[in-house]
């Protein structure tokens, strides 16, 4: 006797449900992703208990005729496939035909639908799998969809389930994915007797960002858009003050549908590079209109994970759109103050109060005329670690390479990326003075040791001095390595680095690289690798531990590191190590000199890992605390 045999139909829709339905928020994407299909234009959703006890969606779409209303909860029958040949053309956001028919499977199930040729609609209950008689229903043109009971006849899944508000939680998450995916739709969300959300049909995302995240992420958003041939990316992207501590806030749409990409993620990292700090993510919302047959939908039940016919196009277009709209937009961090209506007492400054209590004097002598302060020597131009007297900063700095403009041909990105530095301007004879565009002197005051504090034209700006010289030193790094490389200082006697076999893997496959940058690696007889040559501006740096660093920085990343993205982090580093430190004192001189440079930096908003290098306090937002408004 044979020992195979074929599954009866309701063990093969348990099996299907175990993909399909993990939670009662999977029966909520199944059954929007249809009211959407269907043409609505309102959908209204109610759950009780997180979803356990009830998922119920009722929409204004075309409705079910009577004869097809069995056949919608049958395994693979579909309104949305004739043939094989329209798998690579869904336009549609389901098009399985599983999701129904798993979900009755393992829970109980009523729908009503009536069709707008149809004088009547009907309803049709299922139970675990088992169908009713079709009854006659009085309702509206659209559909009723109630799930009860979720998993109640598969017990052992139903105890995997979480804590009510917990599946409350992905519940309303997979609500806010398909309202930011599709804004044009009137959305409603009860939770019990309770009306968490009814969102109006609007254009736009921002509208409904600002519901969901908060006004203040509304108001920090930037617009990106662009089109090459037949794709079109638009949407927003979150200033990098907005970030999160994990990639939650990240929403990428693809006609419609919400997927998760691994590299278009990496690319929108790519995109911040340099604008955040280590640890945080960005937050973006973005729609991606691409023809049907260059995306493979058809990976994954859940239909989350998608395929690119060309995924490096779509990776640059990403990258390159995002980054030409950093280039034109204010990446400044400003202080937070409370508003304006807000009946509370004043909210001191981010700096400490014993600060602003000491320099109080100082900072009033400001706006009382001043006579010039002798003129001091300008420090000579030298490097970091060079002859006594001479200080890394004063010396001209080439402006940090960017990608080219969507109007810069390809072929043309080296003549781009090789434009000539502009030198610094002439010093200054009053001390700690800073040129606007206008010429007009501003007064700069060092605090803690730490951070500069400058007037503009718009208020006042508050420097960090290690974050802003680290980020003239990177860009200047990242020049010179453009111009043909760093320069390497050899050691006296190599030193050998204990390594795992895919640590030294990991390390040898960018020999190559490491060697630009002034570090020289080799392997000895035993496998060992061996360091005989480090980046000069680094001095006296551990050579083991940065061989280390290097290895666990590639390792860990969840896709290899490419070649400009690890030079950035090794440059950085080196960055780190030559700037000036938090509480170094400054001369006036050397404050001049930093200021003088600060313009010269493409990024200067952020150092090179993120932390912002300046917080901008505006005039309006000075007299409001001190309530002259």
């Amino acid at each position: 006797m044979g020992l195979i045999r074929e599954l009866p139909p309701s063990v093969i829709n348990q099996i299907a449900a175990g993909e399909v339905v993990e939670r009662p928020a999977s029966v909520l994407k199944e059954l929007l992703e249809n009211a959407i299909d269907a043409g609505a234009t309102r959908v209204e959703v109610s759950v009780e208990r997180g979803g356990k006890d009830l998922v119920r969606v009722a929409d204004n779409g075309r409705g079910i005729d009577a004869e097809d209303l069995p056949l919608a909860f049958r395994p693979h029958a579909t309104s949305k496939l004739r043939d094989v040949e329209d798998l690579h053309r869904i336009s549609t956001l389901g098009f399985r035909g599983e999701a129904l028919a798993a979900i009755a499977e393992v829970s109980r199930v009523r729908c009503q639908s009536r069709t707008a040729d149809s004088p009547d609609g009907h309803e049709l209950e299922i139970e675990a799998g088992t169908h009713a008689p079709i009854k006659p229903w009085g309702g509206s043109v659209g559909t009723i969809v109630e799930v009860r009971n979720l998993f109640f006849n598969t017990p052992v899944r139903r105890t995997f389930l979480r804590a009510d508000a917990t599946e409350a939680g992905h519940v309303i998450e997979m609500f806010q994915r398909i309202a930011l995916a599709h804004p044009t739709v009137q959305l409603a969300f009860r939770s019990g007797n309770k009306v968490l959300y009814d969102l109006p049909a609007v254009t736009g995302l921002r509208e409904r960002v600002a519901v969901f995240f908060g006004q203040e992420l509304a108001d920090n958003l930037l617009w990106v858009e662009s089109r090459i041939e037949q794709t079109h990316l638009w949407g927003y992207v979150a200033h990098p003050s907005q970030s999160r501590s994990s990639t939650k806030g990240q929403y990428l749409f693809i006609a419609g549908r919400y997927v998760r990409d691994r590299s278009l993620g990496h690319a929108l990292g790519e995109a911040y590079r340099g604008l955040l700090m280590v640890g945080r993510s960005p937050v973006a919302f973005l729609h991606l209109e691409i023809p049907p047959d260059e995306v493979d939908v058809n990976v994954h039940p859940t239909k989350i994970e998608v395929r690119f016919r060309d995924g490096q196009k779509i990776y640059s277009q990403l990258l390159a759109t995002v980054r030409q709209t950093f280039l034109s937009s204010d990446l400044h961090a400003r202080l937070q103050t409370p508003p304006e209506e807000a009946a509370a007492p004043p909210v001191t400054p981010r700096w400490e109060m014993k600060a602003a209590e000491t320099a109080r004097q100082e900072v009033a002598s400001w706006f009382a005329p001043k006579a010039e302060a002798p003129f001091r020597t300008f420090p000579e131009p030298g490097y970091a670690g060079g002859p006594a007297g001479t200080t890394p900063w004063a010396r001209p700095v080439t402006p940090f390479p960017q990608p080219p403009p969507p109007s810069v041909p390809a072929d043309r990105f080296d003549e781009f990326h090789e434009r000539p530095s502009t030198p610094p301007p002439p010093p200054d004879p009053s001390p700690g003075i800073e040129k606007t565009p206008a010429e007009r002197p501003v007064r700069a005051l060092q605090l803690h040791d730490s951070y500069l504090v400058v007037e503009t034209d718009e208020g006042m700006v508050v420097i960090d001095q290690h974050a802003l010289h680290e980020r003239i030193l990177f860009e200047e790094f990242r020049a010179r390595v453009a111009r043909g490389g760093l320069e390497s200082q050899r050691l006296l006697v190599p030193s050998p680095v204990d390594m795992t076999a895919d640590e030294a893997a990991e390390l040898l496959e960018r020999r190559d690289v490491l060697t630009e940058l002034g570090l020289t690696i080799d392997v000895d007889d035993g496998g060992m690798i061996v360091v005989s040559s480090v980046p000069a501006l680094l001095g006296d740096a551990s050579p083991e531990r940065l061989v280390r660093d290097l290895a666990d920085h590639c390792r860990t990343h969840a896709l290899a590191p490419t070649r400009d993205a690890l030079l950035g982090d090794l440059l950085s580093l080196m960055a780190c190590k030559a700037a000036i430190k938090a509480g170094q004192k400054l001369s006036r001189d050397e404050i001049d000199a930093l200021l003088q440079q600060r313009h010269l930096a493409h990024d200067a908003h952020h150092c090179p890992h993120g932390r912002p290098t300046a917080l901008t306090f505006t005039r309006s937002e000075l007299e409001r605390q001190f309530g002259r408004t």
